[in-house]
């Protein structure tokens, strides 16, 4: 059972588990070979061959009733990452409690929630893993997302804190690079800041992977996030040379920073380039260790496959 599987990460994970699902593939993990997906959706939308769509969503728990029934696993990756507070607390707090309580009526074996590592706020953060740090999100949508966690781990959930997360229907990293680096052109704090990313195709393998592999957690919280981080530099170097963004150049401080973005407004706000230029790396290779995957080349190498998507994302084709 698969929740938010039209989602930028949903869908991912969606098109991995059909393809698990798929006759003769050797990795179906059940004892009678067969693994059935259901995906939960709001309205009938097309699916992958095979995939059961059934129809529910969030912001009216009592539509839920009964989606978990027959569900051995559920993957939970329904959230609202909006700045609206009363529409992120109603789908990410209140929905994700009622899509939990279902899952306990139904019996489910193991859950799978996922988060981000938004939840811990302002860093910076430099390789920590979860136990080393306290939560202190910002903003509407981590904070509801935490309040999600709780209820999920009360289910004796595995929660995944993703961290930054790019390629196709990425809406938020590389757009909010592409803004900043036109209002801020220039290398922010020197381009020293190491982010942990991970590319979306290899977090629905991990997500896949710990939903169909890995036992019951018994309510835990890991980082999913490629295990070695990416300089900011590095970063914006690789999209200048996929012509997604203009080349930048020059050291700025960060009174700069902040001086420029104030003369140029736009949609970012200085918290979000503080996320971006600073550095927010977290300790991540214990669950690609578990899962028994390989993390892969890593979110730069990458992104040339999602390239021509962004192009038309940022109205550059």
């Amino acid at each position: 059972m698969l929740s938010g599987a039209t989602g930028f990460i949903g869908s991912a994970v969606l098109a991995r588990l059909s393809t698990h699902a798929a006759p003769g593939n050797r990795e179906r993990p059940s004892a009678a070979g067969e693994l059935a997906v259901r995906a939960l959706t709001r309205r009938h939308v097309a699916l992958p061959a095979g995939v059961e769509q059934v129809h529910a969503d969030l912001a009216r728990p009592e539509s839920l009733a009964g989606v978990c029934e027959g569900a051995d696993v559920l993957v939970s990756a329904a959230s609202h990452v909006g700045p609206d507070e009363q529409r992120c607390g109603l789908v990410n707090d209140v929905g994700t409690a009622a899509l939990m309580e279902e899952a306990r009526r139904a019996g489910v074996q193991r859950v799978l929630h996922l988060s981000t590592t938004a939840v811990y706020g302002r860093g910076p953060h430099r390789g920590a893993n979860v136990t080393e740090l306290e939560p202190a999100p910002g903003s509407a949508a981590s904070r509801s997302r935490l309040a999600g966690e709780t209820h999920a781990l009360r289910q004796g959930a595995l929660v995944l804190r993703a961290g930054l997360v790019t390629g196709e229907g990425d809406r938020w990293v590389v757009p909010a690079l592409a803004e900043l680096a036109r209002r801020v052109p220039g290398l922010w704090l020197g381009g020293t800041g190491r982010l942990s990313l991970v590319a979306v195709e290899d977090l629905a393998r991990l997500v896949t992977a710990a939903a169909l592999r890995l036992p019951a957690a018994g309510g835990a919280v890991l980082h999913a996030v490629h295990p070695q981080p990416v300089r900011l530099r590095d970063l914006l170097r690789t999209l200048a040379g996929l012509g997604l963004l203009p080349p930048l150049s020059g050291e700025l401080t960060w009174p700069e920073c902040l001086s420029l973005m104030r003369a140029n407004p736009g949609r970012i706000r200085e918290r979000q380039l503080e996320l971006l230029a600073q550095d927010h790396f977290y300790g991540g290779e214990s669950l690609w260790d578990a899962c028994r995957c390989d993390p892969g080349p890593g979110p730069l190498a990458r992104l040339p496959g999602a390239a021509a998507w962004y192009r038309r994302q940022l109205g550059l084709s």
